[in-house]
């Protein structure tokens, strides 16, 4: 099956390059026909040209130029709009190499051939974690994640690391507030089975974090947004 994994991006261009190639060789490696799509916010650092540079090349990558910093959530859902529309399977990825790109195929062969429509990456299953993060940041991501247990068994409702099966996002209407589109995508997606794959998370190794107390405050509104629409069904 093939598939687009979609990178949101905002002065990313320490890394995106290294990116594009790592994803080129798991792509290979694991014979899988993958496509990568860039969405780069107008980046001032010129990451956006990069990605058009490596397109050139022949990798396997396009990118989605937006005219302003327009947030991580939107972006996803504007990438997986400018997919391939051959493209059976849609997905999202952190461009700063917190996520473990060598997991990716096994997401793919889950949709594919395990009977699962969405597949996530998780540091909350047996087999996770997360390395180089401060306590109070651990401490933030299970408390958000605990929050949202009262709605879905999903462990980490948080991740931002996911495959999903594209008609499970026909007719759906996602809210790109903040940038937990994973949070949408678990709670509103038309999909039967899901399954969590372990990863390690590694704290990013270029570029800036985007997690700010504003983009936690947004998660509390996209939160209590999920549990008035619960108790309203």
């Amino acid at each position: 099956m093939k598939f687009s994994v979609v990178v949101p991006t905002y002065n990313e261009s320490a890394g995106i390059e290294k990116l594009v190639r790592r994803l080129t060789e798991v792509f290979q490696s694991a014979r899988r026909d993958g496509e990568i799509v860039v969405v780069d916010d107008n980046s001032p650092d010129g990451t956006g040209a990069i990605v058009d540079g490596l397109e050139r090349e022949g990798l396997p990558v396009r990118c989605l130029h937006r005219p302003g910093k327009m947030g991580l959530s939107s972006g996803v859902i504007d990438g997986w709009k400018f997919a391939r529309p051959e493209s059976e399977i849609v997905g999202a990825m952190d461009a700063d190499f917190s996520h473990d790109e060598r997991v990716i195929p096994a997401m793919i062969a889950a949709i594919a051939t395990g009977g699962y429509d969405l597949a996530i990456g998780s540091r909350y299953v047996r087999g996770g974690g997360i390395e180089n993060w401060p306590w109070r940041r651990k401490i933030t991501s299970l408390v958000a994640c605990w929050m949202a247990r009262p709605l879905t068994p999903v462990r980490d409702i948080t991740s931002g690391f996911f495959m999903v099966r594209r008609s499970a996002l026909d007719g759906v209407e996602l809210d790109p507030i903040g940038f937990k589109i994973g949070l949408e995508v678990v709670m509103k997606a038309k999909y039967q089975r899901y399954i969590e794959l372990p990863y390690v998370f590694v704290d990013r190794v270029a570029g800036e974090s985007k997690l700010n107390s504003k983009e936690i405050v947004n998660y509390l509104k996209q939160l209590g947004k999920m549990y008035r629409a619960r108790l309203a069904r």
